[in-house]
């Protein structure tokens, strides 16, 4: 797993990690890390765009959506 330090395009200061699943030449990109400013708060790219839109999810949201994913609910 890669971690980056580097601000996001809205300035935030992300520790991105790229995902596992990210297969190499595919088109399933996604990097995901922790914002680091002490929010809790998880940021998601697109690791073709690292320049393009940034989400940022509430550490509780995320948790909820990690557990969704691992349990098998987001198809």
């Amino acid at each position: 797993m890669t971690t980056v330090h580097q601000p996001t395009g809205t300035g935030l200061p992300v520790a991105w990690h790229v995902s596992t699943r990210s297969g190499s030449g595919g088109g399933n990109c996604v990097e995901a890390g922790p914002v680091r400013d002490g929010s809790g708060r998880f940021a998601v790219r697109d690791s073709k765009d690292r320049g393009g839109p940034v989400l940022v999810y509430a550490a509780a949201n995320w948790g909820v959506f990690l557990t969704g994913l691992r349990a098998g609910r987001l198809a």
